[in-house]
This record gives C-alpha cells, structure tokens and sequence, in this order.
C-alpha cells in the first residue's frame, strides 16, 4: 500500500472535459481524483448527472478526496449571506453525491476579523457534518488574509471541533512569504489534503499567480523537506497534483498526468 494517496486535481490538465479527465486520470495510474464545482456544473449542464459521474470516476478505480470549493461564506451579510450558505449547501451535496469526505472553503480576498471568519467556519462545518461532508480551511498565498499555514490553522484551532482541517499548498506557502517548515506547525490528522507542485525562480515568488506554477522538479521549492516534514507530522493523506500552467494545458493531458504521476512517486519512493 502506497504511503500517500496520489491524486490528480483536475485543474491541472484543463480544458479537457470532466469525464476526460476522470478517465486520463485512472489510465495515468492515479487512485483519487479532485474535481472543481464548477467543472462539474458545466458537465451537468450538457445532460450529465451526478451518479453517472460517479460510476465513471469509480470504474475508472479512483475516488474522489476532496472537492473545490466554497466561496463567500467569510465576509457576506444579511440575505446575501443566506445565499452563499445555499449555495454551498448545493455544492456540498455535489460532494456527497461523489463520496468525496472533504469539501475546500476558500478564504476571502480581504483582511477579516480572526473571531468572525472563525465563528463563519463553525457554521459551515455544521451544514457540512449534517450532510456528510467536511470544509476544509484553505489559505492562499496571495491574499491579504488568510494566507498562510498559520492562519488558517488559527481558524481550525479556533472552532474548537476536532474534525477541523485546514488544506496546504507548496506554492501558497511559498507566495505567502512563509516557508515549507511551516507543515511543521499542525499534526497530520489535521491536514485534511495536500497539493503538491513547485515553484519556479521568476518571477519573484512573492509576486507569482496560480498559473506560474510549474512541474514538479522544474522549480525551485524544496521538495523533498515537504515529503520529510509530511512524514514527520503524521501525513498519510493526498498528494494532489494541482497546476494552472496554461503551457501544460497545451500537451497532451495523459502525458502531462503520467509525468507529474511519475514525478510524485520518484520523489517520495526515492
């Protein structure tokens, strides 16, 4: 049995379509599959539904880990935050439709009261547990707020529930100005996934976009002390490839899947 589950996030062979990417990604050798609600909306809209999406990632022998994502649950007021939470009900029974045990609730672009988005993420994890799914705190490196290993564990800490994640990222650690020994911070239980990728030299890490990520082993991010600090905190979850590198987008998505499938595996089975 494999030490980590390898898992494709389908962002990174896009624009291929969902049912593309599943496929791509069972016949590449990965056992998970990460998918994006909107992906999903665009699939269902063509005449597509949720259980035969589900048999397809499943005859594919995959699973999927998580999904992407919940949006304007921090910072909306009054009826429109009654709206969002409706909206990521919907999107949370897309993940329950799939099997998936974790859903990413994504931080808001602007500063925000510790104590408020925290309470905000207590209520999200109630509608999730009621459901059957889980949020997951993410951070992203290049926001104002919540932008790091740190606070987003704040965040989980803060809600006082012990089935609180928070998911991490190589680039978004490295974009919020902090380091890859920041996985050091939180216990391994606790991460509910992984997006592995690298960093390239230019531009400046601290001004990069989601789209300068680059393959493993092509950057210039300390890979293996992310593979030695996962370990030392307990990690056995996802690795999940996620890319938005418009140039791989280009190739041919099978053989962008295996190489970064291979790249993973030489990286952790070395």
């Amino acid at each position: 049995m494999a030490e980590f589950l390898y898992c494709l996030n389908t962002s990174t062979i896009q624009p291929t379509p969902l049912l593309e990417k599943i496929r791509v990604a069972g016949a590449a050798g990965y056992k998970a599959i990460e998918p994006w609600n909107d992906e999903i909306d665009e699939y269902l809209a063509k005449g597509g539904s949720l259980s035969d999406l589900g048999k397809a990632i499943s005859d594919a022998g995959l699973e999927v880990v998580s999904v992407i994502a919940l949006h304007s649950w921090a910072t909306t007021e009054g009826d429109e935050y009654v709206r969002a939470l409706d909206e990521c009900r919907r999107r949370i029974d897309q993940a329950v439709a799939l099997g998936s045990p974790y859903i990413v609730a994504s931080p808001p672009q602007e500063v925000v009261d510790l104590p408020h988005i925290t309470a905000r993420f207590v209520e999200l994890l109630a509608i999730g547990e009621q459901a059957g799914v889980t949020p997951s705190m993410e951070f992203l490196g290049f926001v104002d707020g919540i932008n790091s290993v740190s606070s987003a564990w704040a965040i989980a800490q803060g809600a006082r529930n012990a089935k609180a994640t928070i998911v991490a990222d190589v680039f978004h650690m490295i974009r919020g100005g902090g380091s890859v020994d920041d996985l050091l911070k939180i216990p391994g239980h606790r991460l509910a996934n992984f997006h592995i990728n690298d960093v390239p030299a230019t531009p400046d890490p601290l001004t990069q976009t989601d789209y300068d990520r680059v393959m493993i082993g092509d950057g210039i991010a300390d890979l293996p002390r992310v593979i030695a600090n996962l370990r030392t905190i307990g990690y056995r979850g996802p690795l999940s490839l996620e890319l938005f590198n418009k140039e791989l987008w280009t190739h041919d998505p099978f053989d962008v899947a295996r190489r970064g499938l291979d790249r993973i595996k030489a990286l952790v089975e070395a």
